[in-house]
């Protein structure tokens, strides 16, 4: 029985489909594809509709962006449906995570517009800086009045401290304890007082002393390139008065970010490991790169992905101010003699390489994996997601 195509498409001689008649056919197929792209778009336009009465509710009932339970259980919901539909979870759960983190820009952009305290004042110490200037535009957007004092305003410290409710000390880490003793006389009983160091116990005692009111640490894990505040964290280290300090606490939340509280003690701990020990570890790698003269635009001819995104990470810290990252390696005795620890570490390895010692390195290789037990799988699937995007990208 001789085979039958559709009318429009016409057949050569050897009962293939012709050129013509394909092309008419892909041009159909492609206009269907652009209609529902039409269609799509056009849902997320109404989606992103139904964001906005979402952000009027939460600016009314002061409710935070982020509501980490309710995107899991929608994850969670959208893989099974896109299973049973016949579609891949993880391309769902891709595409999904982009939408949902749009919405949470959007949300807080427009929350950041809302203060907790609008028209309360704010002394930001060190507001001419990066992460003062930073701190200066999130809460002018939101409705304080914004004062600044620098080394050349303490003539006026009186004046500048007059009526207002929070100062925010946002200086060098050397600095931080000095400022706090000099600062802590001049404020309002009431003022809250803060610092946004990434060291924390010596900073905190130094406001507590020389402040009788609230107090509370605050180290923003972020820095001030940082365009929006979603999903950022905010470490929080108690002090004195939790409850007058909540308001700002708050504020925070309603710009998008993740608050974690903690003692002043342990933050220092886990910090050292994951800013001093990290930093110096790159550094160090750039540095022997820079010693060896290694050609970079010709490693990445041959590189893999990983390490493409392993260099991006070494060169991203060079792009930096040094001043930001000495301050964070070299902030206490504590972190130099844990740096100390990590070369000797280092060096403890070298009787292994000299003596091409395989079998002990695979020994040494095992016991680590089977210490970070489930994380390696956890961080195996972040970093291929991480490698697909760069792939994606270059």
């Amino acid at each position: 029985m001789k085979k039958k195509y559709p009318e429009h498409l016409s057949t050569s001689t050897d009962g293939k489909t012709s050129s013509s008649g394909m092309e008419q056919e892909l041009k159909n197929l492609r206009r269907q594809v652009d209609t529902i792209d039409r269609q799509i778009v056009s849902l997320l336009v109404q989606r992103q509709a139904e964001v906005e009465r979402v952000v009027a509710l939460k600016k009314a009932h002061n409710l935070p962006v982020y509501h980490p339970a309710r995107e899991a259980d929608l994850i969670s919901r959208l893989r099974t449906q896109g299973s049973e539909a016949g579609l891949d979870p993880d391309y769902l759960e891709e595409l999904y995570r982009r939408i949902l983190r749009q919405s949470r820009v959007v949300q807080t952009a427009q929350l950041a517009r809302r203060g907790i305290r609008a028209g309360a004042t704010v002394l930001i110490v060190g507001g001419r800086g990066s992460m003062g200037r930073y701190f200066r535009q999130w809460f002018s957007d939101a409705g304080y009045r914004v004062r600044v004092l620098d080394r050349e305003g303490w003539p006026s410290v009186d004046e500048l401290c007059a009526g207002i409710e929070l100062a925010m000390i946002s200086v060098p880490i050397e600095l931080t304890t000095a400022v706090a003793r000099e600062l802590g006389p001049h404020l309002p009983e009431d003022c809250v007082l803060c610092d946004i160091t990434s060291v924390k116990v010596s900073p905190l005692a130094a406001m507590l002393e020389a402040h009788p009111g609230p107090v509370v640490g605050l180290h923003p894990l972020f820095g001030p390139t940082t365009s929006t505040m979603d999903k950022q964290i905010i470490v929080v280290t108690p002090g004195r008065h939790q409850q007058a300090c909540q308001w700002l606490i708050d504020q925070f939340s309603a710009w998008g970010g993740i608050i974690l509280q903690t003692s002043s003690e342990e933050h220092d701990e886990i910090m050292s490991t994951v800013q001093t020990v990290r930093h110096f570890a790159t550094f160090a790698f750039g540095q022997f790169l820079c010693r060896r003269g290694i050609n970079l635009p010709r490693t990445l001819e041959f590189s893999s992905p990983i390490y493409r995104l392993e260099l991006g990470m070494v060169g991203r810290l060079f792009a930096q101010d040094a001043s930001l990252y000495s301050e964070i390696i070299f902030a206490s005795p504590e972190r130099r003699k844990l740096l100390k620890d990590y070369l000797a570490s280092v060096e403890g390895n070298l009787e292994m390489i000299e003596a091409d010692d395989r079998e002990g390195f695979r020994a040494e290789f095992q016991k680590i994996a089977d210490w970070f037990g489930p994380f390696s799988e956890q961080a195996m699937r972040e970093s291929t997601f991480l490698i697909d995007k760069l792939i994606e990208r270059f």
